[in-house]
């Protein structure tokens, strides 16, 4: 399920075990991520890349356009 949240939800969220997934390219994430993110480009994501993800847990997704 798709749910838009504001920067107050990502915080309490991630108190409360949720995942950060930042889906920026990787030159993209070293330059700049929230702390704890887990890097997932979105170009590269497959089967394999997406295992790194616990299912169990709320999933954040995130990715900053700069357009």
């Amino acid at each position: 399920m798709l749910t838009v949240i504001d920067r107050h939800d990502v915080r309490r969220l991630v108190e409360q075990g949720a995942q950060l997934v930042d889906v920026m390219s990787a030159r993209e994430y070293d330059a700049e991520h929230i702390p704890r993110a887990i890097s997932l480009p979105l170009k590269t994501l497959s089967r394999e890349t997406a295992e790194r993800i616990d299912p169990r847990r709320a999933i954040i997704v995130y990715c900053h356009d700069y357009q």
